[in-house]
């Protein structure tokens, strides 16, 4: 089988396309036939460090879709020819999505239903997953996302035209939210209007703020923050008493730091997002929520959901790396032959 691997760290040159044997499920481990593999930030930055002790060689890419083919002892036969979306396959494990087969556990491959294509199963994991997070860690919430969930609370996504922000516009949208997000461009703004927001503002064309609280007059509940370095006072100045910054991303060297006295009266709260090592009980509920959420076709794909879709051939695994760390708008998938 083709499979794109790496030996070390680096750019997107460590990437190699190699033949390697088709492997066999293990116990509570299912092989899927991949169809369709999700690159996400996280995997070009995974690409930059060193290989997990023990790991001499890598296949990237947490996310993925295609059908399972064979399971390995103690995971029900009636699962083979079974449509599934992957989540996590390479976190901590050296059997990624970027190849024609792969092996996850059991858990990691969720039914896909007939409705939903290949490439929103390959673009459901890390941003779904990360949005619903985000959504569900307010102080009092439901803890889920269903229909109803969020009525009568509201949502500021800062960058609503990336992958994480599509996926909490339309997960809060679902849930009765009414949300705003914050954009950096004219057509940025077109795709955040596509995914379902109420309002968006171009922040360098308008006053943030001014705009938020022209909407929002009471105050954004949860903001969902790619940026918190850079927007600790915008989110304070647009938060609602007990809000939440759910943050769960930034630069390199980005550093996040809350004036003690302004935050103090609004009882905010900052709330790391690492969808990796969230717990246990409530990375089970996202998994829940967003199969329901893709059975009730409230999460799409594409520019007309305000998410682009972006091809590559498995071969051209390096070139889909390097287009996303340059920022290409929408989501970067790969085609497995």
């Amino acid at each position: 089988m083709k499979s794109v691997i790496r030996t070390a760290a680096g750019g997107p040159e460590v990437l190699q396309c190699v033949e390697r044997p088709v492997p066999e499920p293990g116990p509570g481990e299912v092989r899927v036939r991949v169809r369709i593999s999700g690159v996400n930030p996280t995997d070009w930055r995974s690409r930059r460090r060193a290989l997990p002790p023990g790991m001499p060689e890598q296949v990237p890419h947490q996310d993925g879709a295609g059908v399972i083919d064979a399971v390995g002892p103690r995971v029900d036969p009636a699962r083979v020819g079974q449509r599934v979306w992957i989540w996590e396959a390479a976190w901590q494990r050296p059997w990624g999505t970027a190849q024609q087969y792969t092996l996850v556990p059991d858990g990691h491959a969720i039914a896909l239903p007939g409705h939903a294509p290949f490439e929103l199963g390959a673009a459901l994991g890390v941003p779904a997953l990360t949005a619903h997070r985000a959504l569900t860690v307010h102080d009092g919430g439901p803890g889920r996302i269903g229909p109803g969930t969020l009525r009568g609370m509201t949502v500021l996504v800062a960058g609503g035209a990336g992958a994480v922000g599509n996926a909490a516009v339309q997960l809060a949208r679902w849930a009765g939210a009414r949300v705003i997000t914050t954009v950096s461009s004219p057509a940025k703004a077109a795709l955040a209007r596509a995914a379902g927001a109420h309002r968006v503002v171009d922040y360098r064309t308008q006053d943030a703020a001014t705009e938020i609280l022209a909407f929002a007059p009471e105050g954004v509940d949860i903001v969902v923050e790619v940026a918190p370095g850079a927007n600790t006072a915008l989110d304070i100045a647009v938060a609602a008493q007990g809000a939440v910054v759910a943050y769960y991303s930034g630069g390199e060297d980005e550093q996040l730091s809350v004036p003690v006295l302004a935050s103090l009266p609004a009882n905010l709260r900052w709330q790391s997002v690492f969808v990796y090592t969230v717990p246990s009980a409530a990375k089970q509920q996202a998994l829940t929520d967003v199969t329901a959420a893709v059975d009730a076709g409230a999460l799409r794909v594409g520019e007309e959901a305000g998410l682009p879709l972006h091809r590559f051939a498995l071969e051209r695994a390096a070139d889909a790396h390097a287009a996303l760390e340059q920022g290409v708008v929408g989501k970067v998938l790969l085609d497995i032959p």
